[in-house]
This record gives C-alpha cells, sequence and structure tokens, in this order.
C-alpha cells in the first residue's frame, strides 16, 4: 500500500505534466521533480517492509525468503540510483529488472509442501502468483518497447508483487491461529 499511496501523492505533486498511463513510477522519483521526495520515501518504505516480512516470514521456505529480501534491498538501490528526469538510465533500469525478477521468483521460491502448510505457500497459489507477476513483467516491457501504456502495466505488477507478500503474511498469521492449540 505504501507504494500505491507514494505514486499516488507524487503524482498529484508532479501535476498534469505527469502522464500515468505513459510514464513509469520511476520518473516521480527523478531528480528535480515535485514530488521525487515521496517517491523516494516509498520506494525506501517498500524496500524495508520487504525486508522486514522476509525476516519475519518463518514459515516460507529459505529461497523464497532471500528472494524477497533481494526485492527490498532492490526497491533501496531503486532510490538510491534514480532514473534521470530525461527518461531512463542502464543502472536503473537493471537495478528495476532484478527487482522485478526476484519479486516474481519468490512466491514459487517459497514454496512448503505437506498438510500443515499455510494456503499461499502451497504450490498452486505459489505457481500461480508467480505466473502471473511474470507476465504481469512481460507486460510492461512490451509496453516500455512499445511507447505505449507502461506506466499502467507497471503499476499493475508492482501491485500484485507489493501486495502478495501482505497476502502470504495474512494466510501465515491465519494458519497458526488455527493451529495454535486451545488454552
Amino acid at each position: 500500500m505504501v507504494l500505491i499511496i507514494g505514486w499516488m501523492a507524487a503524482a498529484a505533486l508532479q501535476g498534469p505534466g505527469y502522464d500515468p498511463a505513459a510514464q513509469t513510477i520511476s520518473v516521480l522519483a527523478a531528480p528535480g521533480g515535485s514530488g521525487y521526495w515521496v517517491m523516494t520515501g516509498a520506494f525506501i518504505a517498500l524496500g524495508a517492509c520487504h525486508l522486514l516480512t522476509a525476516w519475519g516470514l518463518r514459515p516460507a521456505a529459505t529461497p523464497g525468503r532471500l528472494a524477497l529480501a533481494a526485492g527490498g534491498v532492490s526497491a533501496l538501490a531503486v532510490a538510491l540510483v534514480p532514473a534521470p528526469s530525461s527518461g531512463g538510465s542502464l543502472s536503473h533500469g537493471s537495478i528495476a529488472a532484478v527487482g522485478f525478477a526476484v519479486l516474481a521468483a519468490w512466491p514459487v521460491l517459497a514454496i512448503r509442501t505437506g498438510g500443515g502448510v499455510p494456503w499461499a505457500l502451497r504450490p498452486v497459489p505459489s505457481l500461480g502468483a508467480t505466473a502471473v507477476m511474470a507476465v504481469g513483467a512481460a507486460w510492461f516491457l512490451l509496453e516500455t518497447h512499445l511507447h505505449g501504456v507502461a506506466g499502467v502495466a507497471e503499476r499493475a505488477v508492482t501491485t500484485l508483487q507489493s501486495v502478495w507478500p501482505f497476502v502470504v503474511a495474512l494466510s501465515c498469521l491465519r494458519h497458526s491461529t488455527r493451529e495454535a492449540p486451545p488454552r
């Protein structure tokens, strides 16, 4: 949610010259922009949230937790290496691509099997989440090259990548309260 609130506030500060359908959220964090500090703060908060979630998500398999943590580090790095206001850059784009990849992969890497596994860490939901995120990332890349609705595609995939850790955490919490012995 912090990312969504961040891009909404930064876009409002940026004004009518910003086209959220065609322009990426990284444009909002470009130095010199009216809302760059809001978007940069949102990237930092998102990175911290992913790192904390990875640390606390003990029921998830270790490779998935590490990939989620890598996504958090990528969000922090995106904040530290902003895209220039004139457009994209190789360093920023590379960091963002790594972030998209690890955040798309973490659900499948977090899979656990067995009878006592929280719903969101089971194979079918995890594979589904990874597939949807991978398709979203591919859509974003396609729109970027077509100069189409890259902003819409990016917002769709980043929303999924931001919400899924929350869904998994709620699933684990719900599972742990069901499994807890009565007092």
